[in-house]
């Protein structure tokens, strides 16, 4: 894989992992995601003048993605609500690699060498190793929790084969990245007045700012896993971005002093072996 391209993904996973750690908030989880929709919105529309709109091809792609976005956001916040954020995190971000790595090859015919899928693999496996917190704890978790988690890794995934696809049909991920930011705040928008009524404004606009640096970290990192896929084979970025767990987990250590458990160390190496071995591919 080109350096350059292995670089910018890696980058696009620590923005993400912030972005995470930006907005624990006091706004329970749709209201917090519903909020960096319309930060990532707002960050997005000024470049709707520099690079204007994707070409028609692209549009339908751009409204499934819409749709599998809004699927997403519902389905992750449903898992936030009925389990634990460092449990249900890893198992969804872990799952989506071989789910997209899998459809990429069924439902695109991209060819993936035995390194890429040893990479994949291991690295998915560190992923939800994140998640495990040695004795008991992973047991507890509930299975509701679980089963919205593994919805979303299907959403996961599913956006990322629609993004990348339509990115490389509309020929501009440019443009393409800064109509699917508008259309998913304005959809999520709708999504959350419908669902929650408008008393849902109210609660978010003390947030406002950590909304908006928020949505802008999440803008800046699917923004360079877009023009990435447009450029290398789609189920490579998405692991990569995947490794957004393990700086989450560099943050969660450093910066909020959480302990360093052996499990995390362990599931760490792993998330590197993976990496070399896609590096490799």
């Amino acid at each position: 894989m080109d350096p350059v391209v292995f670089a910018a993904v890696l980058f696009a996973a620590a923005c993400h992992a912030g972005w995470n750690a930006v907005i624990k908030f006091g706004l329970e989880p749709f209201a917090t995601a519903t909020l960096i929709a319309v930060g990532s919105a707002v960050a997005a529309l000024p470049l709707v003048f520099v690079v204007g709109f994707p070409v028609p091809a692209s549009w339908p792609w751009l409204a499934a993605s819409i749709v599998v976005h809004t699927a997403y956001f519902t389905g992750l916040t449903e898992a936030y609500r009925t389990g634990d954020f460092g449990q249900v995190y890893p198992i969804a971000r872990g799952t989506a690699p071989l789910l997209t790595a899998a459809g990429s090859v069924l439902l695109l015919g991209e060819p993936l060498g035995a390194l890429a899928w040893a990479g994949i693999g291991t690295l998915a496996g560190g992923v939800i190793m994140m998640s495990l917190r040695g004795g008991s704890g992973f047991a507890r978790i509930d299975p509701r929790a679980v089963g919205f988690a593994l919805f979303t890794a299907v959403t996961i995934a599913g956006y990322s084969l629609t993004d990348g696809t339509g990115a490389r049909v509309s020929g501009d991920a440019h443009a393409y990245t800064a109509a699917i930011f508008i259309g998913n705040g304005i959809a999520m928008v709708v999504f959350a007045l419908i669902r929650r009524g408008p008393g849902i404004v109210t609660d978010m606009v003390p947030y406002w700012r950590s909304g908006l640096i928020g949505g802008t970290l999440s803008l800046v990192s699917y923004w360079i896993a877009i023009w990435a896929m447009t450029v290398a084979p789609i189920a490579i970025v998405a692991a990569l971005r995947e490794t957004s767990v393990l700086f989450g987990a560099a943050i969660a250590v450093v910066i909020l002093k959480e302990p360093l458990r052996a499990i995390r160390v362990a599931a760490a190496v792993m998330i590197v072996t993976g990496l070399t071995l896609i590096r490799l591919q």
